[in-house]
């Protein structure tokens, strides 16, 4: 996959997958100084200014190229676990945070292979429409092709107190709930509870707009989370559970940004 996207700037952006351990490298190189320098994640293993973990091997890594004349460089990345990778290695990233089993029985009664993103960051002088846009349309390129049924991962909040968020936990626990037959549970030794206010506690349009751009653009796809946070204090990070049904957002991705090229 190619796909590119003309900017207002004197480069273009490319989005692929990466197809050597050098494309892997500066993903991982980005996302060092996305999580470690700039939101103050706790270095664990991170080798020579990379942020590396054992997933990095098994998993597909999308990359946001920049082009200029001075050459080509990462400016934003994904990280795709497919179930039947996932499956052969020991299971999901996110299976150390939640129990996976309710959606893992879901998308077995309804077909279609499950999907894991993570590790999602963007530079900071690139994070615009144009970016985020192409992240999306590689990954719904990428639904497409390989037949994934539902995909999820974890978004984040900065910081580890959950009451600095407790309006937008509240708003996501209280309006996109995933139905019961589906919902993923934090571990009861993990679980932070999100219902922090009750309905009517809160101005649901303030609480909107105090939430992550990725929470809200996963919202707008159709996502639903999970039941619990998780509080990741390695990253700095407040971690909530989201949830895609491909089915219910592949006419939308499609009205919104058009078929691959």
């Amino acid at each position: 996959m190619r796909l590119i996207e003309n900017t207002a700037r004197d480069t273009c952006l490319t989005i692929r997958l990466a197809d050597s351990e050098a494309d892997v490298r500066a993903a991982q190189a980005l996302r060092y100084q996305v999580f470690f320098r700039d939101m103050g994640a706790v270095p664990s293993g991170a080798a020579a200014g990379l942020d590396v973990d054992p997933y990095d091997r098994i998993c597909d890594h999308l990359l946001v190229e920049e082009t200029s004349a001075e050459g080509a460089r990462v400016v934003g990345t994904y990280r795709l676990l497919r179930q039947s990778v996932a499956q052969r290695h020991g299971g999901f990233y996110s299976a150390a945070e939640y129990d996976l089993a309710p959606l893992e029985a879901h998308a077995a009664r309804h077909g279609g292979e499950l999907l894991e993103l993570g590790r999602s960051c963007v530079a900071p002088e690139y994070r615009d429409t144009a970016t985020i846009q192409l992240l999306w349309r590689g990954i719904g390129d990428y639904l497409m092709q390989r037949s994934i049924g539902h995909m999820f991962g974890c978004a984040s909040f900065p910081g580890t107190d959950p009451d600095v968020h407790a309006v937008a936990l509240a708003y996501l626990h209280h309006n996109h709930l995933a139905p019961q037959d589906q919902r993923v549970n934090a571990h009861a030794r993990h679980f932070t509870d999100m219902a922090r206010l009750p309905i009517g506690g809160y101005d649901p349009k303030a609480a909107w707009r105090t939430l992550p751009p990725l929470i809200k653009g996963y919202l707008r796809v159709g996502a639903m989370v999970g039941s619990g946070a998780f509080i990741d204090r390695q990253f700095n990070t407040i971690d909530v559970f989201m949830m895609m049904p491909v089915d219910a957002i592949a006419a939308r991705y499609a009205k919104r940004f058009g078929a691959a090229a």
